[in-house]
């Protein structure tokens, strides 16, 4: 697994640095030279040549231009908003609020055709009920989004929900029997939401699994993540969002996967563990 979110940035922003050292190189400079000819302190060229401090655009337009390269400036830049993208705090995700990040995941969505999801604290997105949705959304609104968008979130969400049914997709699901009893809803909403989730369990192209706490475990719990195909990676951390497309941690994340998707219960199994949690409400 990786490390961090702040290590695979740092891997990021280290790749960058040394394509940019690799320009000065070939044009026959060094450090104090690029520094004279961008109008920069030297100190500046080396934080970023050794990946310590992350360029601006009109930075990376400088060094180009300096170097003598600037057919480079356009894929340096697009490396440079690669490693951007890499990490996002919730607020840069959220900041113009939940309806907005809830639609820019659809493409990446319709797209996808094998779809691998692993929960430690709540439903999936695509499992949720309507009114679960909103009890979720409504607490992460208060807790981090000042504006109130949560009834338009809503409903990109449950739009989004339509890959389930559409298109030839295969969905397998892994949750912590904790999420079953979990109180994000309360009441008639989340024993809704348990005999929804009984329901999609049923539909031909999806597996649910459920991990039970009187397992011995061979792997720790761990944060959300969903694997899409085996291309991309999305990790639900504290602070913020986590994208990983590099093939080792695709396939360290798939790995844990299907470790974890040994320890969980199937069919009958699955459902009786979530027809126990829907008996417990009462």
């Amino acid at each position: 697994m990786p490390q961090s979110a702040s290590f695979n940035v740092q891997q990021a922003r280290q790749l960058l640095a040394d394509l940019l050292r690799e320009l000065v190189k070939d044009a026959g400079l060094d450090g104090k030279d690029l520094a004279t000819l961008c109008g920069w302190y030297p100190s500046k060229v080396s934080r970023i040549s050794t990946g310590k401090a992350k360029p601006s655009e009109d930075d990376i337009r400088a060094w180009c231009r300096a170097c003598g390269a600037e057919d480079r400036t356009e894929d340096l830049i697009a490396s440079l908003r690669a490693v951007e993208g890499t990490w996002l705090t919730w607020r840069r995700l959220e900041r113009a609020g939940l309806r907005r990040s809830q639609e820019e995941r659809l493409p990446l969505y319709q797209r996808t055709r094998r779809f691998r999801a692993y929960s430690s604290w709540a439903l999936p997105g695509l499992l949720q009920t309507s009114q679960y949705t909103e009890d979720v959304l409504r607490t992460i609104q208060r807790q981090r989004v000042p504006l109130d968008d949560v009834d338009d979130a809503v409903a990109a969400r449950m739009e989004r929900q339509r890959v389930l049914t559409e298109g030839q997709r295969l969905f397998a699901f892994l949750i912590e029997e904790p999420v079953l009893r979990n109180t994000l809803s309360t009441g008639e909403a989340q024993e809704e939401q348990l005999e929804h989730l009984l329901t999609v369990s049923g539909l031909p192209n999806v597996s649910l699994g459920v991990v039970p706490v009187t397992q011995q475990r061979r792997q720790l719990p761990v944060e959300n993540f969903w694997i899409y195909d085996s291309a991309q990676v999305n990790v639900e951390l504290v602070s913020g969002y986590l994208t990983l497309t590099q093939p080792s941690e695709v396939k360290a994340y798939a790995e844990t996967f299907t470790t974890l998707a040994g320890m969980a219960v199937y069919g009958a199994e699955a459902r009786a563990l979530i027809t126990k949690a829907s008996d417990s409400l009462g």
